[in-house]
């Protein structure tokens, strides 16, 4: 008797709680109090029921607010054909007090009119933090409400990268993994999917365009699968790689061989960009003097 009337009870409070969020929605002041409640539900609640409910509020919340999950791909083709030009886009990979760190970010944003700036989760990410694209786009849209934003938000799936070990085992299997997280992630209004097949590339092939065989077969593969699945009137931005981190650096030649092979599989709306390799490396290595070593970037590559 106990037991039930300690259950009735704590369903009879969360049903106040939620009444109390309807409310909310139609008051900033109290609104910002209720997100913290809300995205802690979304986060941390053991009922997957409440957690369900919560996620779907502040998605509900975040759209009459104005916040909207939006694909970038517009603005890469206009820096594509000259139209604007002078800045970058920051992507920010979010690992640890998703909620907390995005806040900081959108409060800056407004603070010092930046922007854009793109929010992203790598695939090794998702795995060693337990964020699933849900989760994670729950807590950014929730921090552009906390902070007062309105506008687009850009959610990103950065390196969905495949394993050249597991690929050379069973390719499709490989492939369909991806598949897999494309589509969680498009369903949590990731707007923008970044293929990383360079992992597949090959040097010890002959030619330039067997050397990136699998990287752009497999690449035009996961675009078309992307594609089937994208909202009405939103175009993904779906981004490529040509070079793996801690490789050689990429060539215009490394380019051109992806680009044609790529191109002749997909005829329509392809990619929105295609990352290069260019020394780049994490930062933040310490010598043996105490002191950081330097990020070696060759910049001319970008420029080539």
């Amino acid at each position: 008797m106990i037991l039930q009337i300690v259950f009735f009870m704590s369903r009879f409070i969360l049903c106040l709680c939620y009444t109390r969020k309807e409310t909310a929605m139609n008051n900033p002041h109290t609104l910002t109090e209720t997100i913290d409640e809300l995205v802690y539900a979304a986060v941390f609640s053991d009922d997957e029921n409440e957690k369900k409910a919560a996620r779907a509020h502040i998605r509900d919340i975040a759209t009459q607010q104005g916040i909207l999950p939006s694909s970038i791909h517009p603005l890469y083709m206009a820096f594509g054909t000259k139209e604007v030009s002078g800045f970058t886009v920051p992507a920010i990979n979010i690992r640890t007090l998703t909620y907390d760190t995005a806040r900081i970010i959108f409060r800056l944003m407004i603070d010092k009119k930046i922007g854009p700036v793109i929010f992203e989760i790598a695939r090794s990410e998702i795995e060693y933090t337990e964020q699933k694209p849900d989760e994670y786009s729950v807590c950014i849209l929730a921090a552009a409400i906390k902070e007062g934003y309105k506008g687009p938000v850009f959610i990103q799936g950065d390196h969905f990268q495949l394993s050249k070990n597991k690929f050379s085992l069973n390719r499709q299997e490989e492939i369909e993994k991806i598949k897999t997280l494309a589509h969680d992630a498009i369903a949590a209004q990731f707007y923008n999917i970044d293929i990383d097949a360079s992992t597949l590339v090959d040097l010890e092939k002959d030619t330039l365009s067997e050397q990136q065989r699998n990287n752009y077969e497999v690449t035009a593969e996961l675009t078309t699968y992307v594609r089937s699945l994208q909202p009405e009137n939103i175009l993904i931005s779906v981004g490529g790689e040509i070079g793996h981190i801690g490789g050689r650096n990429s060539t215009p030649s490394d380019f051109e061989a992806f680009m044609e092979g790529y191109t002749a599989l997909i005829k329509k709306d392809g990619i929105s960009k295609v990352s290069v390799q260019t020394g780049s490396s994490h930062g933040g290595t310490a010598l043996p003097d105490g002191t950081i070593a330097d990020v070696k970037l060759d910049f001319s590559v970008l420029r080539e």
